[in-house]
């Protein structure tokens, strides 16, 4: 599937601290930097077994380090000792719901864990570029869509502010401290290794093999911008890649986004449609504290990086499917 130009050179033994490895995009991105021939360092909090990072035996062709991303020491100490001259920050918590009844533990991960992380990079004088992971939820509930990076960030729920915080703290870390820092805004993630059941494409496909009715806890109506984790794991290595070409990018977001507008029920008729099931979801209408309508604009990472993504929509749920398969298979045979 890929149709870019690669700079394998670059990579090659690039010492790269890759925060929130055992995560859904951490364990594609550790995947895909060890591909392109990076030395690649991982700071892991909770050992998950079940998560791609340890299926795919990530674990033994990385340097792992056990963990707080808050422990602004510890990072110190990774950066200088690995002599890290890459950082990609995914690390956070992600579960809206979570965020919802625990807002303090989503605000320490999520904003104090950037802070520490990148003040530790502050003080870390090789570092060369740093991407810092946002999330269209930064952007917070908008009438005039589709989001662009002029959009203002203004998250009124805890997870959603968690992330305008985030944001705007790498951003003052790049304006008034010259770190090489940029930012991605992405919709939200899907694909093979999300063991989050309760998001609506994991949970969905689960229900299907298990010949079980798909549950959508909102109306349906809600619009997400979906976003499959391999073009994720791509444009994370392509905006690093741009940063050491240009370091006035510094201080820059960008969206990427396919750029299709779905509701959560038409996502879970294409899923059913796919795997060629007739059962009929379950829908709830028990979702709070969530945006309607969110649909990112990528014109700036199309104009300014050249990124397009490398595969379909329907390329992407094939794949993901195809994953969770493999995955309940191996279940069963545990």
């Amino acid at each position: 599937m890929e149709n870019v130009v690669i700079n394998r050179s670059f990579w090659r033994d690039r010492p790269t601290l890759v925060t929130g490895a055992t995560g859904l995009v951490g364990s594609w991105l550790v995947k895909r930097l060890l591909s392109l021939g990076a030395d690649v360092v991982c700071l892991v909090r909770d050992n998950v077994p079940s998560s791609e990072f340890y299926r795919a035996n990530l674990h033994t062709k990385t340097k792992t380090v056990k963990g707080d991303i808050c422990d602004q020491s510890l990072l110190e100490r990774i950066l200088g000792e690995y002599e890290i001259e890459t950082v990609i920050h995914l690390a956070a918590q992600t579960i809206v719901g979570i965020a919802n009844r625990n807002p303090i533990s989503t605000f320490e991960s999520n904003i104090q864990g950037t802070w520490a992380l990148l003040e530790a990079c502050r003080r870390s004088p090789r570092i060369k570029q740093i991407v810092l992971a946002s999330s269209d939820k930064a952007y917070g509930d908008q009438s005039s869509l589709p989001y662009t990076e002029e959009t203002p960030l203004q998250g009124l729920h805890p997870y959603d502010v968690s992330k305008s915080c985030a944001d705007l703290i790498g951003q003052t870390y790049a304006h008034s401290y010259q770190l090489p820092v940029v930012i991605t805004r992405c919709g939200n993630f899907f694909g093979g290794g999300d063991l989050n059941w309760n998001r609506i494409v994991p949970g969905t496909i689960r229900s299907i093999l298990r010949g079980a009715a798909p549950i959508i806890r909102s109306d349906g109506t809600f619009i997400r911008d979906y976003f499959y984790v391999e073009d994720g794991a791509a444009a994370y290595t392509l905006l690093v890649e741009k940063l050491a070409e240009n370091p006035d990018l510094r201080g820059h977001a960008f969206n990427f986004s396919n750029e299709i507008q779905i509701t959560v029920l038409e996502l879970v008729e294409r899923l059913l449609d796919v795997m060629g099931s007739s059962l009929e979801p379950d829908i709830l209408n028990e979702a709070h504290n969530e945006i309607k309508h969110q649909y990112l604009s990528a014109e700036k990472a199309r104009t300014m990086l050249g990124w397009q993504p490398l595969f379909t929509l329907d390329e992407a749920f094939r794949q993901t499917i195809l994953w969770y398969q493999e995955f309940s298979k191996d279940k069963i045979h545990d």
